[in-house]
């Protein structure tokens, strides 16, 4: 059974031939230098190992280059000439080019199997960081998703929560006596997140049918772990959206999966590309996160690699963490730049051959220094390593390919078709449709008593004599005090008030509907 993964050697000048041990693989990993040094290179044959041990893999695809581990590399490609020769001076017999079992995803659904998940799975720590939220905002944001969960009101896509939203803010006074204000301002500052997240595409990103983690941890009938490929290159524009799905991804991951202890491989690794993107302006909360996701997850048989320019963007509680570590070239132009050198080169035990500083500064491309964990969880002593060449192409697959990819998938179709079931946005409409109507019926009954009222008064004063002129009315006509002369003074009071305009209009109404 395989138990490491060759990384890379040398010669007299280079390290003895390194490699990275699957026992100690999920106490997780750094690939760092700067743009151009290899890094895409280490990515590359890093997965290739773990797949043909039996890991599934996740990786993002910033660039598009690593869509190309779909097809094998071949000898007349210019970016492979180097490698024939240099595979045989570190010593690498088992080199071969071959292609490996990916499966390509995209959040927007173009280059892959769609990629959903719910507001309700994401929850508001993590949406409120997606959306650069106050936290004032963030607070009433928690206020509508506890509402969510008290009144049966499910939240799976952005519609669903700015429908909560409107009904949380036309609700204010009640819900600020029973969780805390929750100001109008607030809501509206939401309600403009929540459109301008839309914009940036988010709403291909939240809906049903959400992503199954299991999807993401297959391993083929031959035994090698698939590679998972999300294409990046759009999404890494919107750099919140980027970094918050995958972190979103890495807490699914943590949250679900059960404990296994120190396995003999990783059931799954994870590679964050562009790590910086999840760090930069991260409040202390996120970072907080992301340190116990760090710490935790090994025991669940994950291991994450962080992809960057410089461990300085790496925080050092989360930097500590990191077990494996491969560094290509740092640039030191600036005194900033100097400083930082030199805190990466003092993470490494050092090699009394060679200054850490001075080789991470001249190693070329395609060379790295690497410490990667030996027996008993102890840190490699810091070598010059020459990485060892891919199987795979070094450019993006075709077009033609990637679609042949996706159509013959074990996963074609199943997330293609989007559904929508009944959420809280068609509980809440349901709701105010039900309100009004029944206001429009209560309306309705209202204006039938009135109307009978007004013609039963109608009725009532009718009535009288067809002469005008009668020595009866005349009498009492001359009686002011009579029960007659006191009730035509009410009925005159009374039709100039609002119930006499009333009566008269249903008088004329009558007569009109005569005509």
């Amino acid at each position: 059974m395989q138990t490491s993964i060759f990384v890379g050697g040398g010669g007299p000048d280079y390290a003895e031939p390194q490699e990275l041990l699957l026992g100690y693989a999920n106490r997780h990993g750094l690939i760092a230098g700067a743009t151009g040094t290899g890094k895409t290179v280490t990515l590359q044959i890093l997965a290739e190992g773990f797949s043909d041990a039996g890991v599934p893999v996740i990786l993002s695809d910033i660039k598009g280059d690593v869509s190309g581990m779909a097809v094998p590399g071949s000898p007349q490609d210019k970016l492979h000439k180097p490698f024939s020769e240099r595979a045989a001076r570190i010593g690498f017999d088992g080199f071969r080019y071959d292609s490996f079992p990916v499966v390509f995803w995209d959040l927007f659904g173009e280059q892959g199997h769609p990629v959903r998940t719910t507001l309700a799975d994401m929850g508001p720590l993590l949406l409120s960081r997606l959306m650069g939220l106050t936290d004032a905002q963030e607070g009433v944001l928690n206020i509508a998703f506890r509402v969510s969960d008290e009144e049966g009101l499910p939240l799976l896509d952005l519609k669903d929560l700015q429908a909560l939203l409107t009904w949380v803010g036309q609700n204010a006074g009640d819900l600020s006596l029973r969780y805390g204000n929750v100001g109008a301002s607030s809501v509206g500052a939401i309600q403009r997140a929540l459109l301008v997240l839309e914009n940036q595409g988010g709403a291909h990103f939240f809906g049903e049918p959400a992503l199954a983690l299991e999807d993401l941890m297959q391993v083929t009938p031959e035994g090698r772990g698939h590679i998972n490929i999300l294409a990046a290159d759009r999404l890494v524009n919107s750099p919140r959206l980027y970094a918050t799905f995958l972190l979103w991804l890495l807490s699914e991951l943590f949250e679900t999966l059960p404990e296994v202890g120190n396995p003999e491989k990783p059931r799954l690794v994870f590679f964050f590309d562009e790590a910086h993107l999840l760090f930069d302006d991260a409040p202390k909360a996120l970072i907080d996160k992301v340190e116990q996701v760090a710490r935790l997850i090994r025991s669940k048989g994950v291991g994450v690699y962080f992809i960057t320019q410089n461990p300085d963007d790496v925080p050092e509680t989360v930097l500590g963490q990191l077990g494996n570590r491969i560094q290509h070239a740092l640039r030191a132009f600036t005194a900033r730049d100097q400083k930082a050198l030199k805190r990466a080169a003092e993470t490494y035990r050092p090699n009394p051959r060679f200054d850490t500083v001075e080789a991470i500064r001249d190693v070329g491309t395609g060379e790295a220094v690497t410490s990667l964990m030996q027996a008993k969880g102890v840190p490699g002593v810091v070598e010059r390593t020459l990485i060892r060449p891919p199987a795979t192409r070094l450019a993006p697959c075709d077009t033609a390919t990637r679609r042949h990819v996706i159509e013959t998938s074990p996963l074609a179709g199943k997330y293609e078709a989007l559904f929508d079931r009944k959420s809280a946005h068609e509980i809440l409409a349901a709701r105010a449709a039900a309100t009004a109507k029944e206001a429009e019926e209560a309306e309705a009954r209202e204006a039938a008593i009135e109307q009978e009222r007004e013609f039963k008064t109608a009725r009532r004063y009718s009535g009288g004599t067809a002469s005008g002129n009668s020595p009866a009315r005349s009498r009492r006509s001359s009686q002011p005090d009579s029960l007659g002369g006191a009730l035509t003074t009410a009925v005159l009071k009374e039709l100039q008030g609002t119930t006499g305009r009333r009566l008269v209009r249903g008088i004329l109404g009558s007569l009109f509907k005569g005509r």
